[in-house]
């Protein structure tokens, strides 16, 4: 596996808006290393716990907690339908307690707050610890989303995000094995729900890969890179590309920055996902490649190639979607399945 590009010399408000537009990843080196939260780390890990401790405002949040057996990998019983770990409500300050009391110890579960959103529960952390996304965003597009995993050694198993997504390392290590879209069948992924967060998984056990149930995991492997992140790196994700997390130290800390720049009236592809498979995957195997044909006109190729030669009056739904044009769709396809 080739080693992902390293960037360095870049601070957290200079992020190259090139770098982003390439739609490649890349491990931006030292792009926080000042910030006040990994400066603490570097002294020690409860250092770094009692800076986060600070910020905590005592609102409850999901805490994972996985058995010992599971060695920190996060996944399903042996059907699929069930996860392997427990999910709760808890609270960030003893969480973080359970982690680094735990951290040596063989037989103890592991512990992990997944994607927890920072202003909602560390308040006044982003005023000394942030970056700048350079981005060229839509007038109504989401605001940046920055969140907060928190655990010991954990892996979060293969999976991609539909958000172009910064992950800083702030505490700890962490190991990212990358693929690139196109790799989906390769992964084998698991099933639509349930799922450990929202998101599909790779069903590839990375650490013992079982090439006589999963062969093509191989191929795979000849488009994956490896990033490796030590306190203060980070490391652009882009949106739709498959990630491994392993989090190779006794406590690790990253803090995420998600975005995306169209218009937040839009919704997520998972819901034309589920669409096509109501209207579509079912159906014959020659009206299915008729359809690839279709898509192609007029979702692939963009919106010029399926109404540039259309009068501008006449292109209804054919335009780019504004917020009316976007609300007129929606109510359009709640009324036809509601027939």
């Amino acid at each position: 596996m080739k080693k992902t590009k390293i960037l360095y010399g870049i601070g957290s408000d200079t992020i190259p808006r090139d770098v982003i537009n390439s739609a490649e990843p890349v491990v931006f080196k030292q792009l926080v290393g000042d910030w006040p939260m990994v400066q603490a780390g570097l002294v020690s890990d409860q250092s770094s716990v009692d800076y986060l401790k600070s910020f905590y405002n005592g609102n409850p949040t999901i805490v994972c907690k996985i058995p010992p057996e599971n060695n920190g990998r996060m996944f399903y019983n042996e059907n699929c339908t069930q996860l392997d770990y427990e999910s709760f409500k808890g609270r960030i300050d003893e969480t973080l307690d359970a982690i680094l009391g735990g951290a040596e110890q063989m037989d103890s579960p592991a512990y992990y707050i997944a994607s927890n959103i920072i202003a909602t529960h560390l308040s006044g952390f982003s005023d000394t610890n942030a970056i700048v996304i350079p981005r060229e965003k839509h007038p109504d597009a989401m605001e940046e989303r920055v969140s907060i995993w928190i655990g010991g050694a954990t892996t979060a198993t293969c999976h991609f995000d539909a958000l172009d997504n910064i992950a800083c390392c702030v505490a700890g290590k962490r190991k990212f094995t990358l693929f690139p879209p196109n790799q989906i069948s390769n992964l084998y992924p698991g099933p639509l729900e349930p799922t450990p967060g929202g998101q599909v998984i790779s069903l590839v056990d990375f650490k013992n890969p079982d090439l006589q149930k999963y062969p093509r995991f191989s191929d795979a492997l000849l488009s994956a890179q490896v990033a490796e992140l030590e306190p203060g790196d980070a490391l652009f994700i882009p949106s739709m590309w498959w990630h491994h997390v392993e989090s190779q130290a006794p406590y690790n800390v990253l803090v995420n920055y998600w975005w995306d720049d169209a218009p937040a009236y839009l919704t997520s592809g998972m819901n034309a996902l589920y669409m096509a498979m109501l209207g579509i995957r079912d159906k014959s195997a020659h009206e299915r490649e008729a359809w690839k044909h279709v898509f192609n006109h007029y979702i692939f190729d963009g919106a010029e190639k399926s109404n540039s030669y259309l009068p501008s009056e006449a292109r209804g739904f054919l335009n780019i979607l504004d917020r009316l044009g976007g609300r007129k769709l929606r109510a359009l396809l709640t009324n036809k399945l509601n027939r």
